[in-house]
């Protein structure tokens, strides 16, 4: 090659993206400590497993490995809209939400144009926002960790952003905001502002405290198969919204990106609802285990909405030292970034066995930070 011929580079808006990685992984983790495998409490992966109908599905369907999914995904859609009271052209699925928050930033906002979030929520988000040049624009946590809504509102009013994104309920602190407290910040939103609302956790929380099953054309709802439904590695979501947006999704969207076996478990597990229903009391129950853990300890815990709990260590330093004892010890867990909160470590609902197996290692890497505190 001649040494002044130039060689092929990014463009300048990709240049200027820092090199982040939203969340490392646990195997990852695995290989940095020499293990085999953790205790995996830290990516709110379901413990409890996939539906045995899905499996059974999946596993069928497996000797056509060689054939396409369907690009238009049917059944699927046949089956969430008449889930969600909606029509086909109201549902589109994706390669999880991940998938889904990257087309909203691709077909709404601009490069230069604002995005509104939560400073500290789920991080993915701002590395879409980031990556495609974006502006984003946060508002904290209030003085008890929640989403501050009329914060949210304030700030839209003022920026006049294109998307304003909401995980409700939150992660990473668990928290989850009324459906009548949703609806005002909804309604309070500037015109042409999109309210992008991150359900992930939504199987977690009674029907009727979500927003209503309605179509809006002011926002766009995303939902997962792989909290309660224990299919994250199938990477498999859907996204809400009025026919016009789906239709313009189409227009970008991978449409051979879900994998067909990640269809077939979808649709097997969401008629699975006995499964779905134990589940959720699983996790209900392991919510009220980790709170009895934080008293005995003397730690506070946030009340969850999700199928993970928030546990007061101390200053963010002591926390991160925390995540640090608990992965020499074996156990992987993840901690949010931002204030009020990153005084706090977030820990997956296990299994009784699973929790049983933290509760000691738990105690012993607390004891591991307050030995190292300064006197």
């Amino acid at each position: 090659m001649s040494e002044h011929r130039a060689i092929p580079e990014p463009t300048p808006q990709i240049q200027a993206v820092p090199a982040t990685v939203p969340f490392v992984g646990p195997e990852a983790l695995a290989r940095r400590t020499g293990r085999r495998e953790l205790l995996r409490l830290g990516a709110n992966e379901s413990a409890f497993g996939t539906s045995p109908k899905a499996l059974a599905r999946m596993r069928e369907e497996l000797v056509r490995s060689s054939w396409y999914g369907d690009p238009e995904n049917h059944d699927l859609r046949e089956a969430l809209a008449r889930r969600h009271r909606c029509a086909p052209e109201n549902v589109t699925v994706g390669a999880g939400i991940d998938d889904f928050l990257g087309l909203v930033v691709r077909t709404f906002i601009a490069p230069g144009e604002i995005a509104l979030a939560t400073s500290g929520s789920y991080p993915t988000f701002v590395f879409h926002v980031k990556a495609y040049g974006c502006r984003l624009e946060t508002v904290p946590y209030d003085r008890s960790g929640r989403v501050d809504l009329d914060a949210l509102a304030n700030a839209a009013r003022r920026l006049r952003p294109r998307v304003l994104y909401l995980a409700n309920p939150d992660n990473p602190s668990g928290t989850f905001a009324a459906k009548a407290q949703v609806a005002a910040l909804r309604d309070a939103l500037p015109d042409r502002t999109l309210l992008l609302l991150d359900e992930a956790y939504a199987d977690f929380v009674p029907r009727d405290e979500l927003l209503d099953d309605e179509i809006d054309p002011r926002v766009v709802r995303l939902r997962t198969f792989s909290k309660a439904y224990g299919l994250a590695g199938a990477r498999i979501a859907y996204a809400l919204s009025t026919s016009e947006i789906a239709a313009t999704f189409d227009k970008i969207r991978h449409h051979y990106g879900v994998n067909r076996n990640a269809q077939i478990g979808a649709l097997a597990a969401l008629e699975d609802r006995e499964f779905i229903a134990g589940v959720v009391r699983a996790v209900a129950e392991g919510r009220e285990d980790y709170y009895r853990l934080g008293r005995r300890l003397g730690l506070r815990t946030i009340p969850s909405a999700t199928n993970f709990v928030c546990f007061e260590i101390g200053t963010r330093a002591q926390a991160e030292a925390l995540v640090e004892e608990l992965l020499r010890l074996g156990v992987f867990i993840r901690k949010p970034g931002a204030p009020p909160i990153d005084g706090f470590v977030r820990v997956t609902v296990g299994t009784p066995e699973q929790r049983a197996a933290f509760e000691p290692l738990f105690a012993e890497a607390l004891e591991r930070v307050a030995a190292k505190a300064p006197a």
